[in-house]
């Protein structure tokens, strides 16, 4: 297995145990964090990307995200042969760390009459279901998040054991990325839950299926979450490429 799938399974592991970790304390019943807030939820997925960034930044650039990997790969900072190693990771990553969520709120989960609120602990769902606002919605949060990421990250930063595999996040220090996401999350987040990344959103809602937990996994919405953020990251790296 490549050193970027493992970087990128750990550090997007480590991206939804902490994010959606942090979702879990504040909605699930009887959690020491129950009904702390929304500030509480964007300031733990903020910290979350910090992890995540610091584990796999040295090794991958951290993408964590699909969204992030063809951003890159369309601005033609990515080999597009190295695409797949990135996507495998994240999706992995995601579903191991929706499962340890499930398995460190296990009892909280069973106590839980509130079917949306455990489905929040995985995925994604809008606040008003609209599905073109929504989809609107994601394409905007993701545009911001990749565009200024190729202003944080410049293209020159290459990863020293392959000229093809340029560097995303991780290269310039996790703080920047965290400091964005957390952003985005207080400004663009109302309308979604700001999911900006399929895997973070994909993933999750696969193991909502799998595992134990009653209530309907939204299926009909997943596509929304895939969709728009890749679009969006499309968009800026069109536009990042026209204006450099």
């Amino acid at each position: 297995m490549s050193s970027i799938i493992v970087a990128e399974i750990l550090g997007t592991m480590f991206l939804i145990l902490l994010g959606n970790g942090v979702v879990a304390n504040v909605v699930l019943k009887g959690t020491k964090g129950n009904g702390s807030g929304w500030i509480v939820i964007t300031t733990g997925w903020a910290l979350a990307v910090f992890v995540g960034v610091v584990i796999a930044g040295p090794h991958s650039g951290a993408h964590l995200n699909p969204a992030v990997t063809i951003g890159l790969a369309v601005a033609g900072k990515l080999s597009w042969s190295l695409v797949p190693q990135y996507l495998i990771g994240e999706m992995t990553g995601a579903m191991l760390g929706a499962f340890l969520v499930w398995l460190m709120y296990k009892d909280h989960f069973k106590i839980t009459e509130d079917e949306g609120g455990k489905l929040a602990c995985f995925a994604t769902g809008p606040a008003i279901r609209n599905t073109t606002s929504n989809l609107i919605s994601e394409i905007i949060g993701t545009f911001a998040l990749v565009f200024v990421i190729f202003y944080i990250a410049g293209p020159e930063l290459e990863l020293a054991s392959d000229s093809g595999a340029v560097i995303g996040l991780g290269s310039m220090g996790a703080l920047p990325v965290a400091f964005l996401v957390w952003v985005i999350g207080l400004s663009l987040g109302g309308t979604t839950g700001y999911a900006i990344n399929p895997a973070r959103d994909l993933g999750p809602r696969i193991m909502h299926t799998i595992l134990p937990v009653k209530g309907s996994s939204d299926w009909g919405y997943s596509w929304i979450p895939i969709v728009g953020p890749i679009i969006g990251a499309v968009l800026a790296a069109v536009l990042y490429g026209a204006l450099i």
